[in-house]
């Protein structure tokens, strides 16, 4: 930002004067005179030392005022040099994540005025009496996420702020598609009245760059394994499939792991670079289990998986894990809600040492459960994936609440009633040492059946006390049916935007259906210390998609936000743009580019895309995975 103050370059030239004939004299003056000044500075200096103790230096007033010494500030501690795993759009990483519990909580958030009844299980035995963890959990800045290189989780962290990596410089404004995958199938739901088909929402890539010491010891084919520098994705898909790709070419890296069981979500790595990777079942349509899985990335084999059906379970009949999980590798802790109504944390007891050639775990399983007594049971369970700030973990449940968890205690901090549904994920922001959490819903539960027009609204919401600092909406359409799987919704369905470097004072969120039922939408940057609106961007299509922002190497911020007919579009992030100028190009997505039967229909873009250093990796519901060059 330009200030008013003007900086003039020094002078280099310099004025030599004619030599005094006293210089000498003068000279031998002034070194007395600063000898004396010295001496008298360490006399000064002994008696305070030996005068003033520790508590009274502390409470020394630093000011200039007659009678007292002003003491120096401490030398800040430098920030570390960036490492290479570590993330440039987020580093240096300056959140202090500080939780001041002596904050009051705000009366409109307090849990205790619900009638909250809070139940904790481990091992599925009820416990009685309060629970504190053992390994406490606390979750630093979200650039010490990872221990490598990657995209380990849905919105990549524990503030759930990223899902693009490194920088990618735009040289000449254009999206190119380079590769495409369209080789995933469908598997019947277990309503056997329609398919699963492709990737949906959320449906995130992930992606890893893992060390050639690990790599000797994966299951990973010979291109891949001997590659100078791999960059695996992975994506895991509604035909029951792990899948594996280069990131630059699309070529497969390994053989697809097969779960058996459609999933929907984005599964996550372990960021410790360890070879795990954690994918939740997203229907009942995969045999005897329905619940979590653990896989070796080594060999692809099962190392544990966790069927929900847990006793007392508010929806014993569904328990899916569409959220995409936290690791907390310090304490070597996973952290997964269900939509079974249970926040589940698994004390791993993973064993594994950096390139050997076996891994396994026995997991500890912490179960939590909570019900207000303006809730019902069987609309309880949590489709949001959680975000993490210290040893508070905030999540959306199906019941309107955003709720604050004290993942170390398992009891309630706070929790807010939204004012409608909401399947977005908290996204976290520290400001001026306090966390906000930022969200906004869908268009669902205000209105009769048929179509309508709402208010999708969005919150900045205090994470320490409930708080809601600023409220903001904007209309959307909506569709209620007779039965749920025909309902069609607006509202905000992609994760919002927290702007970095020359965007930072801006929260963007990205809102479906402004225009009408299956139609529209709209990207709009709000000032995120006053909720107004700054700019807004306007598509003919509407998207379930989450926008991406990314950076290039001089801070300029780009966005990219994927539609329902399979567009993708590009365009500038900061303000002070012209409406007209503000998107830099668009394409429209190809299945079987360059062949006969290239074609741009039965293209849908509900899943989320990742942007790595210059490709951008992204699935649809007609089972082909593109990797497009921003370029």
């Amino acid at each position: 930002m330009q200030r008013g103050d003007q900086y003039i370059e020094p002078d280099n030239s310099y004025y030599r004067p004619t030599r005094d004939p006293n210089e000498g004299t003068m000279t031998l003056v002034v070194v007395i005179t600063l000898l004396f000044v010295c001496l008298t500075g360490v006399l000064a200096a002994v008696y305070f030392k030996k005068a003033t103790t520790k508590e009274t230096l502390a409470n020394i007033d630093t000011t200039d005022q007659s009678g007292y010494i002003s003491i120096a500030s401490p030398t800040p501690t430098p920030i570390p040099p960036i490492t290479d795993y570590q993330n440039p759009i987020l580093y240096p990483g300056l959140a202090s994540v500080r939780i001041n519990k002596e904050l009051e909580i705000d009366k409109s958030a307090n849990p205790a005025t619900r009638g909250i009844t809070q139940t904790v299980m481990v091992n599925r035995q009820f416990i009685e009496g309060d629970y504190n963890r053992e390994k406490p959990i606390y979750m630093p800045d979200p650039v010490m996420y990872g221990s490598i290189p990657g995209i380990f989780t849905y919105r990549g962290n524990n503030f759930r702020n990223c899902a693009s990596f490194g920088y990618t410089n735009i040289y000449r404004g254009a999206l190119t598609q380079r590769w495409e995958f369209k080789g995933i199938g469908k598997k019947l739901a277990s309503t056997q009245n329609f398919e699963w088909s492709g990737v949906k929402w959320t449906g995130q890539p992930l992606v890893a760059v893992w060390p050639a010491s690990i790599r000797q010891n994966m299951n990973l084919n010979d291109t891949a394994k001997h590659q100078q520098e791999l960059r695996e994705v992975i994506i895991a898909a509604l035909d029951g499939k792990i899948y594996f790709f280069n990131l630059l070419n699309g070529e497969q890296t390994r053989d697809p792991i097969n779960v058996g069981a459609s999933v929907k979500g984005t599964p996550a790595l372990d960021p410790r670079g360890y070879p795990i990777i954690y994918v939740g079942q997203t229907d009942n349509n995969g045999g005897s289990n329905f619940g979590m899985y653990v896989y070796s990335l080594l060999d692809g084999s099962l190392l544990y998986m966790y069927d929900g059906s847990d006793d007392g379970a508010y929806r014993s009949n569904w328990n899916a894990f569409d959220s995409s999980p936290i690791i907390n590798g310090d304490t070597d802790t996973l952290i997964w809600p269900c939509e079974n109504g249970y926040i589940y944390t698994f004390d791993l007891n993973t064993s594994y040492t950096p390139g050997a050639a076996t891994i396994s775990m026995s997991p500890v399983v912490t179960g939590y459960k909570y019900m207000f007594n303006d809730n019902v049971g069987s609309r309880m369970g949590v489709e949001s994936s959680i975000a993490v700030y210290g040893n508070y973990g905030y999540f959306m449940d199906n019941t309107q609440n955003l709720c604050c968890l004290d993942l170390n205690t398992l009891k309630m901090v706070w929790t807010q009633v939204l004012g409608d549904d909401s399947d977005v994920t908290p996204l976290i922001n520290e400001e001026n040492g306090i966390p906000y959490v930022y969200i906004g819903t869908e268009v669902d539960n205000q209105n009769g059946l048929g179509e309508s027009c709402g208010a999708a609204y969005i919150y900045k919401i205090n994470g320490l006390t409930g708080k809601i600092e600023w409220q903001n909406s904007e209309p959307c359409y909506t569709f209620n049916a007779e039965s749920s799987d025909s309902d069609q919704s607006g509202g905000c369905f992609g994760n919002p935007i927290m702007g970095k470097g020359k965007i930072s004072n801006l929260v963007i969120f990205s809102f479906s259906m402004t225009s009408g039922l299956a139609s529209g939408n709209k990207i709009i940057a709000f000032d995120k210390d006053l909720g107004t609106k700054v700019w807004e961007y306007k598509m003919n299509i509407y998207s379930y998609s989450s926008p991406v922002d990314f950076y290039d190497s001089e801070g300029n911020a780009y966005i990219i936000i994927c539609d329902s007919i399979g567009q993708i579009h590009m365009i500038r992030a900061e303000a002070g743009i012209e409406d007209k100028e503000r998107r830099i190009t668009y394409i429209q997505t190809k299945k079987n580019l360059g062949q006969a039967d290239q074609t741009s229909k039965g293209i849908c873009i509900e899943a989320s895309p990742i942007v790595y250093e210059g490709m951008l990796v992204v699935g649809t519901t007609s089972g082909s995975i593109f990797g497009i060059g921003v370029e």
